[in-house]
């Protein structure tokens, strides 16, 4: 009997210490419930369809976020280029958002919207200590706790003071154009981060033009995920395998939400370099000038050479 029971205490001790550790800045359900009557916390929901807000519900005290009128530029072209400071900064301060406040951010899409607004936050030199994501966004939440389609009170007006954004964490279409297409420095990774149909030219979305920026390799940052969560360090390291450490990276997609998760992901990972194209797809792909490539490979047709 006491054999059995060893095994068993043996495979229970392995399990738990081969186990992933989540990443620090994600929190569980359990963790915002003790947490969500917090003076100094605020709550921000983002989903895709953001009328779901009002007709399937939201957490309790939640403020919505409009993922494209509120996380991209609105008088740009494209709308998801990154807002300026000030604006960011004015919405902010529209949530209830202070120097000192605490955020826990969730959606509905594996974590890859709250990714956009997670990322703007760290561009504009927030202090990312207190901003946490909420594993399992609405799902697990919703699975043992309440959700409420009555709209949060409107907020008393914060006094949130951002910086200047950091001038490591993006790049514009310029330096892509320079860095990666023209002069091809070996120092310098090209990240797309859409799904693969988008990526050969297979499905052209979001853009007159299909296929993919010369020399670009494809990673599927949504991939890393699974169930609302993401998945764990080795399958991560697993599949950014490719991206080579050390190295620069440049990260697009079309709109601007699954780079985002890429870039917290790569962080995660250990990437030191990671910046993303400011305008992605979004950009590059409508604009005739700009070369592109279809299929498989990374820089194909006249680019090969």
């Amino acid at each position: 009997m006491n054999r059995y029971l060893a095994i068993f205490m043996f495979f229970i001790g392995f399990s738990v210490s081969s186990a992933q550790a989540a990443p620090e800045f994600m929190v569980d359900s359990d963790w915002l419930s003790e947490h969500k009557e917090d003076k100094n916390l605020v709550i921000l929901e983002v989903r895709y369809y953001p009328h779901r807000y009002f007709t399937v519900g939201h957490i309790p005290g939640a403020i919505q976020v409009q993922r494209f009128k509120d996380l991209g530029d609105n008088h740009s072209n494209p709308l998801m280029r990154f807002p300026s400071r000030d604006a960011f900064e004015n919405t902010l301060r529209s949530w209830g958002i202070n120097n000192d406040s605490t955020l826990v951010l969730y959606d509905d899409s594996n974590t890859a919207l709250v990714s956009r607004l997670y990322y703007l936050l760290e561009l504009y030199g927030f202090n990312m200590k207190h901003v946490k994501i909420l594993s399992g966004g609405t799902t697990d939440w919703s699975a043992f706790e309440e959700m409420t389609k009555e709209p949060s009170p409107v907020p008393r007006q914060g006094t949130v003071t951002l910086k200047a954004a950091h001038p490591l964490l993006s790049v514009e279409w310029t330096d892509v154009y320079d860095d990666v297409v023209s002069r091809r420095d070996p120092n310098i990774v090209l990240l797309d981060a859409r799904p693969h149909d988008m990526y050969t030219g297979k499905v052209i979305k979001h853009s007159i033009m299909g296929g993919h920026i010369p020399g670009a390799i494809n990673v599927v940052s949504l991939d890393g995920t699974s169930a609302q969560k993401w998945r764990s360090d080795s399958e991560l390291a697993e599949l950014y395998k490719a991206v080579p450490r050390g190295k620069t990276v440049y990260v697009y997609c079309h709109d601007g939400f699954r780079m985002s998760l890429a870039y917290m992901q790569l962080k995660h990972l250990g990437y030191k370099d990671v910046r993303l194209y400011n305008g992605g797809w979004s950009h590059w792909g409508n604009r005739l000038s700009l070369p592109t490539v279809d299929g498989e490979q990374p820089y194909g047709g006249d680019f090969e050479l």
